[in-house]
């Protein structure tokens, strides 16, 4: 059956995974009709879907330095497009976004309009040129581009922050999942779902987590796109619901002008937020387009700054295969953003209209209160109802839920067998431990390689370096699942964060990196220094005092963090010593895709 290598043979492989989900999501929809409860059908899901994740880590194993860091250069592109964006596509994409856009309306498609926008910035100033480079790491461009320890240490510490703030993000999401398909604490729900993404990326490293993408990717897209379909074409919009939901739209903005959506809650409910329009309105002014504007810029150039996004384009075997996989990154990126918003308004048609028999506005408290999944999102604490004007009916504002489980209820509010909201339930694991896994792997691989073998210990062996860079990942994932238990802050806001902190300190000195030859040692420490740190300071004031500066709030800090880094940056480098013509014939040499890797003798 199969002929040839591994990689010759991956549509075959992947081709029979496929086959063998839906095989398995058969069985679980025959086992369902046959009376299996839902509580074991959705730990059957989850339980299933991370040990395949696991065996695929396990057999992805390595002990070759460039098979852990950059997955021995040999990944195709349509194959590292799909690890690619299951490492983009995170909880906050799949469990998050569709949330936002149900609670906050079409002012949340800002972080759909900047995610995507970005990927044009990684493809037209960044990801063949850092691959031509031939670095393992994003510390390792920083490093060898302006030399000295001094940058590579910042750059670090950057990316340490950016990437740890990111991934809290990602273990809350899988502490969302578990603590619901398994009927656990949330708390103990985060250990969980740590366990399964150190089980497929720390023997393995990057050719073990990009196999394990791959077979994340499938599994959450078929989540995301089952109940959406099938949601669509129950209540008349076709089974491509993308291009016509707009009549659902219409009809629930006439709904909340009947049930008086976005009216102050009778009751305070900690931890869950109540319905608000999907739409804004006309008293809308010139500040709510400039918000829209300036967090769609953040997001855009964090996306163009992630470290392990950037990483995903070291794997390629060549610097086209690496422009060539980020065009199919957006492709299969765009069939999750394209669907999140049809997602959002046809669950929420499925709340309000009464038409609908899933509807539960307007109806009996006691009778809404022992529908099974209010009952089950309630005891995790997910989920409230509460009478607060003691009429028995509930209210509009009586109904309480948190964003992050919009997309796991949509099943169970729609009325679908319980075997599609165990398809979503592995679909969110899936996406949350896909880029836990590059993001845990990012950090490991920064600190091993760029702190521990450039700069602590030059000669440490192969088997040192990566037992050092095993023990990191064990580390900084439990310290991640410890800061995620507190529930600092949502899964949205944590990915906000983490792309303003990246976007305040790596945008400019990595572009700048790439396009501009004066840029200098000291620029780019200056650019890094102070951008990073006055968008961190611009955080601390607006998050901890409530106040603003020309609307700018704690998402949105990365707009005062790259002015600086870039005026910074320029300013220094036009103050110091130009960098030396051996210096500026790499960068001239990092702009030609032809020609060898720059730094393939130096690993």
């Amino acid at each position: 059956m199969f002929k040839g290598n591994f990689i010759e043979n991956l549509p075959k492989i992947y081709g029979m995974y496929t086959g063998g989900f839906i095989v398995f999501i058969a069985l679980m929809a025959i086992l369902e009709q046959a009376g299996l409860g839902a509580d074991t059908i959705g730990i059957l899901f989850v339980i299933f879907t991370v040990c395949i994740y696991a065996a695929i880590g396990w057999l992805s194993r390595t002990m070759q330095v460039s098979a852990y860091y950059v997955a021995g250069r040999e990944v195709p592109p349509v194959f590292n497009g799909m690890a690619t964006a299951a490492d983009w596509m995170s909880g906050a994409s799949f469990v998050a976004l569709a949330g936002g856009i149900f609670f906050g309306g079409h002012g949340y498609l800002a972080f759909v309009v900047g995610w995507t926008g970005g990927y044009v910035l990684v493809n037209s100033l960044l990801a063949p040129y850092l691959r031509k480079f031939g670095c393992y790491t994003v510390p390792d461009f920083i490093g060898t581009r302006y030399g000295g320890n001094t940058a590579r240490f910042v750059a670090v510490i950057i990316l340490v922050v950016t990437s740890f703030t990111y991934v809290t993000a990602q273990i809350n999401a899988t502490g969302t999942i578990a603590a619901r398909a398994l009927h656990i604490p949330f708390e103990v729900g985060v250990w969980f779902g740590l366990l399964g993404i150190l089980l497929c990326s720390m023997l393995g490293g990057m050719r073990a987590v990009t196999w394990t993408q791959v077979a994340q990717y499938i599994v959450l897209i078929i989540a995301y796109l089952v109940p959406v379909i099938w949601m669509s074409n129950a209540q008349g919009f076709g089974i491509i619901p993308h291009f016509s939901y707009g009549d659902a739209v219409v009809r629930i903005t006439e709904l909340e002008g009947t049930l008086n959506v976005g009216a102050a809650a009778v009751e305070k409910v900690p931890g869950v937020k109540i319905l608000t329009t999907l739409h804004n309105g006309p008293t809308d002014s010139a500040l709510y387009s400039w918000k829209f504007v300036t967090l769609a810029l953040c997001m855009m150039a964090g996306t163009a700054s992630l470290p392990h996004i950037l990483m995903r384009y070291f794997t390629t075997p060549t610097v086209r295969a690496a422009r060539r996989s980020v065009s199919f990154s957006l492709f299969f990126i765009f069939l999750l953003y394209f669907t999140a918003p049809a997602l959002a308004t046809l669950t929420k048609l499925q709340l309000l209209d009464p038409n609908l028999a899933t509807s539960v506005i307007g109806k009996s408290i006691a009778d809404v209160s022992n529908l099974e999944w209010i009952k089950q999102w309630t005891s995790v604490g997910m989920l409230a109802v509460t009478d607060g004007n003691k009429d028995g009916i509930l209210q509009i504002n009586e109904f309480f839920l948190r964003p992050d489980i919009v997309v796991l209820a949509t099943p169970e509010i729609a009325g679908l067998p319980y075997v599609i909201s165990g398809l979503v339930a592995a679909g969110g694991m899936a996406a949350a431990m896909s880029t836990a896994d590059g993001l845990l792997l990012a950090i490991a691989n920064a600190l091993s390689h760029d702190l521990y073998y450039k700069i602590i210990d030059p000669k440490a062996d192969t088997k040192t370096r990566l037992i050092v860079a095993r023990a990191l990942l064990i580390v900084i994932g439990a310290l991640g699942s410890a800061v995620a238990s507190l529930q600092l802050t949502g899964i949205l806001g944590a990915v906000a964060w983490a792309f303003c902190f990246a976007c305040s300190g790596l945008f400019f000195p990595l572009v700048l990196g790439v396009w501009w030859k004066r840029a200098t040692t000291a620029g780019a420490i200056a650019g890094m220094v102070l951008g990073f740190g006055a968008g961190s300071v611009y955080l601390w004031w607006t998050y901890t005092t409530g106040q603003q500066w020309l609307g700018l709030d704690h998402l949105r800090f990365g707009i005062i963090g790259m002015p600086v880094s870039l005026v910074a940056m320029v300013v220094v480098s036009l103050m110091t010593p130009a960098p030396s013509e051996e210096v500026q014939q790499m960068v001239d040499n990092t702009r030609d895709p032809s020609g060898a890797t720059i730094l393939e003798a130096s690993h």
